[in-house]
C-alpha cells in the first residue's frame, strides 16, 4: 500500500528556509498575533469532514513535551499563550498518555497504533516492520501528497518510518543564531526548528492550495533545551530552561499558523499537536527520559484545531492515548482504518461531547505505556517497566535505582509521588493483572532489526543517549 520509499528535498527549499529563519529571528514577538480566520462550526461540521475530498492534515509532534508543563493544561507559567488560544478553539485531550518514555519505541506506537510490545520496536536497532500499514500509506493511496520533516535520529528512514511519505528527510540548515542557547552540553545540534519551519513554510507555499497533503513537523529544540533571550522569562535551574525553551517552542509554531492564516489554509485543514514523551526533573529520583514510565514522562498533550471553531473549546476529560491518535484522525476523514490497532477511535466521544451528551461506555478501557530498560543492549533480555492507568488511577512497576523491582499505584486526584496500593487494593489487583497480560503480548510482525554503523550511533549518541 502507498510509498514505502522516501523521497529528497525539493530544490531551493534550504535556501528559503535560511532566509524565513533569519525573519523569525528579527520579529521575535511572544505575543502571538495569529488571527482565527475559520467559520464557527459544530457536531454536523464535525460529522461532515468524512465526505470532504478537501481536508489536510498538519500534524505537530513536539519532542520532549510534558503535558502538565504547558498553561494550555493549566500550568501557573504562560508557557504555551499561542497553543492555549488553539486549545480553546479546539479540542484538549485532558489526560493523554504516550506509550513510552522513549522516542523511537514511543513513535513506533504512534504509527501503528499498537503498543510497543506489539509494534516490535523495543530495543534501538529495532525498526518497523514493512508489513505495518502506516496512515501516510493510507493517505498517499487517498491521493494526498505526504511529508514528513524531522529532526530527531530515532525516526529516521532507515527505522521504517518514511513508509507511505513521497518526503521525508531531515532539514540541514543549521540556523542557530548567536542568541539562541543549548543547555544540553552533551547534546549536538543538527539543525534547528527554525529550518525546519523554513521547509515548512516553503512547501505549503508551492503546494498549500494546489493539493491535498499531510505534513508531519518533528520538532526537536525542547529536547535540546533550547532558548533565547526573549523567551528566557522563567529562571535558570534546569526546570526553569526547559520551561523557556516550551515557550520559544510555542511561538514558532505561531509563526507557521500566522503564515497559514495568510494563506487562506485553516479553512480545510486539521491541525494536530501532540509529543512522543514528557521530562523528568527528579520528581522520583529520575532525570529526563528513557528510564520509566510514571507520569511525568507519559503525560502528554493532544490539541486538535479543526478547519472550524468550536465556540467555546472542547475538553475531552477521559482517558486517551497516541495509539488512539490515527484511529480517531482517520475516521474523521473517512479513510480506511488500519488493520490492527490497540488504539480506538475517538471520533464518537468527541460526537457526544460536541452535542452535550456522555460518553460512550466502554468496558476496560485503560492505556498501557511501556519501556524496555533495556533498549540500549540489544543482545540482553527485557528488562519492563510498565504502566497502566484506568480512569483516575496509574499502576506503575518497574526496577529502582537499586535494580530491586517496585510497584506503585498513583492516582490523578491526588498526589501523584504518593504510593495509594495499600488504600486500593481491589484496584491495584486489576491492573497488576493487566500489566501482567500486556506484557504476556506478542508482536505482531517479526521484529525487523537494523545494523548501525559508527557514523549513525555517533548521530543517536549526540541526541544524549548512552549507547553501545
Amino acid at each position: 500500500m502507498g510509498n514505502k520509499s522516501s523521497g529528497r528535498v525539493w530544490p531551493l527549499s534550504l535556501i528559503a528556509a535560511a532566509a524565513i529563519g533569519t525573519y523569525f529571528y528579527l520579529s521575535v514577538d511572544f505575543t502571538s498575533k495569529a488571527s482565527d480566520t475559520r467559520a464557527t462550526g459544530g457536531v454536523e461540521d464535525l460529522a461532515a469532514l468524512a465526505d470532504q475530498d478537501d481536508t489536510n492534515v498538519l500534524f505537530i509532534l513536539v519532542d520532549t513535551l510534558r503535558a502538565e508543563r504547558m498553561s494550555a493544561y493549566g500550568y501557573e507559567r504562560d508557557t504555551t499563550p499561542f497553543l492555549s488560544k488553539l486549545a480553546a478553539t479546539g479540542i484538549r485531550f485532558d489526560h493523554h498518555i504516550a506509550q513510552s518514555s522513549w522516542t523511537k519505541s514511543s513513535m513506533a506506537s504512534l504509527w501503528t497504533s499498537l503498543n510497543p510490545i506489539r509494534s516490535g520496536v523495543t530495543k534501538f536497532n529495532h525498526a518497523i516492520s514493512s508489513e505495518a500499514t502506516m496512515p501516510a500509506e493510507i493517505m498517499s493511496e487517498a491521493g494526498f501528497k505526504t511529508v514528513g520533516l524531522y529532526r530527531n535520529g530515532w525516526v529516521h528512514g532507515y527505522f521504517g518510518f518514511d513508509q507511505g511519505f513521497d518526503k521525508y528527510y531531515r532539514p540541514m540548515g543549521n540556523l542557530i543564531n548567536k542568541a539562541v542557547q543549548q543547555m544540553r552540553p552533551n547534546v549536538q545540534a543538527h539543525g534547528s526548528d527554525e529550518s525546519l519551519i523554513g521547509d515548512a513554510i516553503e512547501f505549503l507555499r508551492i503546494h498549500g492550495k494546489s493539493s491535498r497533503w499531510f505534513l508531519y513537523m518533528h520538532l526537536m529544540d525542547l529536547h535540546e533545551y533550547t532558548y533565547d533571550e526573549e523567551s528566557a522569562l522563567f529562571g535558570n535551574t534546569v526546570s526553569d530552561l526547559y520551561d523557556n525553551s516550551i515557550l520559544r517552542t510555542d511561538w514558532i509554531i505561531s509563526k507557521l499558523y500566522e503564515f497559514m492564516t495568510e494563506r487562506g489554509l485553516l479553512e480545510n485543514t486539521i491541525i494536530v499537536v501532540l509529543s512522543d514523551h514528557g521530562e523528568a526533573f527528579g520528581e522520583r529520583g529520575f532525570e529526563g527520559h528513557a528510564r520509566e514510565v510514571f507520569p511525568e514522562t507519559t503525560e502528554t498533550p493532544l490539541i486538535i484545531s479543526l478547519p472550524f471553531s468550536l465556540a467555546s473549546g472542547l475538553v475531552i476529560e477521559g482517558r486517551t492515548a497516541n495509539v488512539d491518535v490515527w484511529p480517531t484522525l482517520l475516521e474523521l476523514l473517512g479513510l480506511p482504518t488500519q488493520p490492527e490497532t490497540d488504539g480506538i477511535s475517538r471520533r464518537d466521544e468527541i460526537l457526544s461531547a460536541l452535542a452535550g451528551g456522555a460518553s460512550p461506555e466502554r468496558e476496560d478501557e485503560h492505556s498501557v505505556a511501556f519501556l524496555d530498560e533495556n533498549w540500549g543492549r540489544p543482545g540482553t533480555g527485557p528488562k519492563p517497566a510498565i504502566s497502566v492507568a484506568e480512569g483516575s488511577h496509574r499502576y506503575v512497576s518497574g526496577r529502582d535505582h537499586a535494580g530491586r523491582p517496585f510497584e506503585v499505584l498513583l492516582s490523578t486526584e491526588s498526589d501523584t509521588l504518593v504510593d495509594q496500593s495499600t488504600e486500593f487494593p481491589e484496584v491495584t489487583l486489576r491492573l497488576r493483572g493487566r500489566a501482567a497480560d500486556a506484557l504476556k503480548e506478542k508482536a505482531v510482525w517479526e521484529p525487523e532489526t537494523f545494523d548501525l554503523d559508527e557514523i549513525q550511533l555517533d548521530q543517536l549518541r549526540a541526541l544524549g543517549y548512552e549507547l553501545p
